[in-house]
């Protein structure tokens, strides 16, 4: 008669460093905070790309995004993994999947001794036609963020916050609105999202945006008419502008005119945040999922077992075992939430 051997348990082969998230039977971290012999990283945002990893494994257009923002620091031998595509990696298999996050983003599936578990790295699961749209994974273990796991957040549908904006402009012609947004992929989504909207004008760059976007169009994605601020020879009433956050109310921003600030993030739901950042128009556009969506994909994934990176990781772990779900959080150094 055959002996059931019951699986080794998650915590065995699969736990938090010092460094990060270590798989030990296939050798590698996943998003280490500080430097490792082997990395996957999930994508290029600086709190899971971090530099001189000895070798990273990650999708080609993460690895573009890892050279262009870190140099010769990206890593001392960089592998591309196409999505979708198996890899044997000491005793595990590993598959990279759409995280819909940023260009190049992915989720980390891990399969060992008949078991799966899936790191999510950062992801949402709203339309995106700047990256590969979210893939559901069903697994065993789903080791997922929470940077929005508070009820109280419910993002507004992208295009109901877009038509604001272009009601604003349209409310305020003799004014520059100024929009503060992370350079890499709310920038670009942005940019899309108002081009949908019909807004077929340029869109002018602070010079810290430009490279990223440049890059994005290399890899297929494109943007229309897009122009660094330092060649407008007017100031810019009536027009849009991206700019970094830390360049709302800055002296960089005196040179437009009399700018409407806007910040897009999810962090915009929380009145309080607006208003220490002084600003005018939030518009809550973000590019992780909200409360509902991140129960969501727990259910969805049909893991018997949720681990929580980073964020709100109480109530999600005590909704997760409400579930009836086993959970824990993890508490993983060197994640940041503030920039999305």
């Amino acid at each position: 008669m055959a002996t059931h051997v019951a699986p080794e348990p998650f915590e065995n082969w699969l736990r938090p460093d010092g460094s990060g998230l270590f798989c030990a039977p296939g050798g590698f971290h996943t998003d280490p905070a500080r430097p490792v012999d082997r990395a996957i990283v999930t994508h290029g945002h600086s709190d899971h790309a971090r530099p001189n990893n000895g070798a990273v494994l990650a999708t080609p257009e993460t690895l573009e995004i890892m050279r262009a923002r870190l140099g010769s620091a990206a890593g001392g031998r960089l592998e591309a993994c196409a999505y979708g595509a198996p890899l044997r990696i000491g005793d595990v298999t590993v598959t990279l999947f759409p995280a819909g996050h940023v260009l190049g983003s992915a989720q980390v599936a891990i399969e060992y001794q008949g078991q799966r578990a899936v790191v999510s790295g950062d992801y949402k699961r709203r339309p995106d036609p700047t990256c590969a749209p979210f893939e559901l994974v069903r697994c065993d273990l789903f080791v997922t963020e929470a940077t929005f796991g508070l009820p109280v957040f419910r993002h507004e549908p992208d295009a109901r916050e877009i038509g604001r904006l272009l009601a604003s402009v349209v409310a305020f012609p003799e004014r520059t609105h100024q929009i503060g947004a992370y350079g890499l992929g709310k920038c670009q989504r942005l940019i899309v999202l108002l081009r949908q909207a019909g807004w077929d004008r340029p869109i002018w760059l602070h010079g810290a945006m430009l490279e990223m976007c440049r890059l994005y169009e290399r890899l297929g994605v494109p943007l229309g008419d897009i122009r660094p601020v330092a060649e407008a020879t007017e100031s810019l009433a009536g027009e849009i502008v991206l700019s970094p956050p830390s360049a709302l109310g800055d002296r960089w921003s005196r040179r437009l005119a009399d700018p409407v600030t806007a910040f897009a993030s999810g962090w915009m739901r929380v009145r309080g945040r607006a208003r220490q950042r002084g600003v005018e128009l939030p518009l809550v556009i973000s590019d992780h999922v909200d409360w509902p969506e991140l129960i969501q994909t727990i259910e969805e994934t049909s893991a018997g077992e949720i681990w929580v990176t980073h964020g709100r990781e109480e109530a999600v772990v005590y909704r997760a075992r409400q579930m009836g779900r086993r959970a824990r959080a993890l508490a993983l150094v060197g994640r940041e939430d503030e920039a999305e």
